[in-house]
């Protein structure tokens, strides 16, 4: 046997040796559980920027009359609405509430393109929960808001800002508790 001809056997000598090993092969470790790990509730986020460029909130208007006066209902389809004004007759006042509570001391500032207004807001209390206020049918805002460029926004202590669109829902309710 030549020299040279060592290095082709010696893979395959190795080779064969490890074939008859009789130590098991290795599993590997065991995964480990995952332990569950509670998410924190998302801060409500606040929009950057001027309000007249927040993404417009999705949802769509609907009118509706009943037995205390008549309201307008802003939010998607077969959800509770995000936004609600509605006029009460008997007392000639007009609630604006959005969807979420708020603690003591809340306001809700309403912005529109000629101008806002900031007023004390408080909690329904109901299921759900609704962040209100309560206007004068003259009130100017509800005049800002009709003629608003395209939209009015809903800034709430504690809660996401809202963009909402300026449809004809909207002044129909304050309409209907100046008349």
């Amino acid at each position: 046997m030549r020299i040279t001809s060592a290095p082709f056997y010696f893979p395959l000598v190795l080779l064969a040796l490890t074939a008859c090993s009789t130590a098991p092969p290795e599993s590997p470790p065991a995964p480990q559980p995952i332990k569950p790990v509670a998410a924190p509730s998302p801060a409500p986020t606040q929009q950057q920027g001027a309000w007249i460029d927040w993404p417009i909130t999705p949802g769509a208007w609907v009118y509706r009359k009943d037995e205390r006066g008549s309201l307008a209902l802003f939010g998607q389809v077969d959800r509770d609405a995000i936004f609600i004004i509605r006029c009460d007759q008997s007392p000639r006042r007009l609630f604006l509430s959005r969807s979420g509570s708020v603690a003591n001391g809340a306001t809700m500032v309403l912005r529109a393109s000629a101008g806002l207004q900031s007023y004390p807001a408080g909690d329904n209390g109901g299921t759900p929960d609704y962040a209100d206020i309560s206007v004068s049918p003259g009130d100017i805002m509800m005049d800002r808001i009709a003629y608003s460029r395209g939209r009015f926004a809903v800034e709430t202590s504690g809660l996401e800002s809202l963009a909402i669109p300026v449809w004809p829902e909207f002044s129909r309710v304050v309409e209907d508790c100046r008349a």
